[in-house]
């Protein structure tokens, strides 16, 4: 009967809004103030994974959140590195603003190229990305080599991606990507260490989106 009588009873669409409460309160508690600009974006990965080391490891370059912010508005598209993350985009905000959410890597010439090369289908992914003739931003959660790529087409060509969103999880080689991402002009939203995932990128795609449509 004790551990009952502490659920809290709230209707669907309150849940969100007390969860940003519980976050917002913990944050206090710790005594960490988040910059006003990107509060709403660390504070959704936090929502999203329930984990608050987010708010001393997201890293944002030089107004990030306004870049992003006008890209979107501008029609941008987005990228990912897997289905998981596109599915996890509000794809109906994102075509509100002009947008479209793609993923390739599961088509079949991005496959046959990869196995053909002896490397990632994240690779050849990204390098198909980088034909889409308009802005793109750049959603990475799980390859680690999808930015080492966009690290690679930058050496010694003009091309830029509008935007990287760099949050790869795991153990090989993910720490060394961010950074890398981290060294050249490109915009992104990092988090430094071996934390993130598809659906931490989904959700920052999404609390940017969120700024820009609510």
């Amino acid at each position: 009967m004790e551990l009952k009588s502490k659920i809290e009873h709230l209707l669907p669409e309150e849940i969100e809004k007390r969860s940003f409460e519980i976050i917002t309160e913990e944050l206090r508690e710790r005594g960490i103030s988040l910059p006003a600009e990107q509060e709403m974006i660390t504070k959704r990965v936090i929502h999203t994974s329930a984990d608050f080391d987010y708010a001393n490891t997201m890293v944002y370059s030089e107004d990030a959140v306004s870049i992003a912010k006008e890209l979107l508005k501008n029609g941008a598209d987005i990228v990912t590195d897997t289905n998981m993350a596109r599915a996890g985009i509000n794809k109906k905000a994102l075509a509100e603003l002009g947008g479209c959410a793609h993923c390739f890597m599961a088509d079949e010439d991005v496959a046959r190229l990869a196995k053909k090369r002896g490397v990632t289908r994240a690779v050849v992914s990204m390098e198909k990305a980088a034909n889409i003739e308009k802005p793109v931003i750049f959603a990475v959660g799980n390859a680690p080599t999808a930015l080492i790529q966009l690290y690679e087409m930058m050496q010694g060509s003009r091309w830029r991606p509008a935007f990287v969103i760099g949050v790869p999880v795991g153990f090989v080689n993910v720490e060394t990507a961010k950074e890398l991402i981290m060294e050249t002009e490109a915009p992104y939203i990092i988090n430094r260490g071996r934390k993130g995932g598809s659906n931490v990128a989904a959700a920052i795609c999404n609390a940017l989106l969120y700024e820009l449509i609510r």
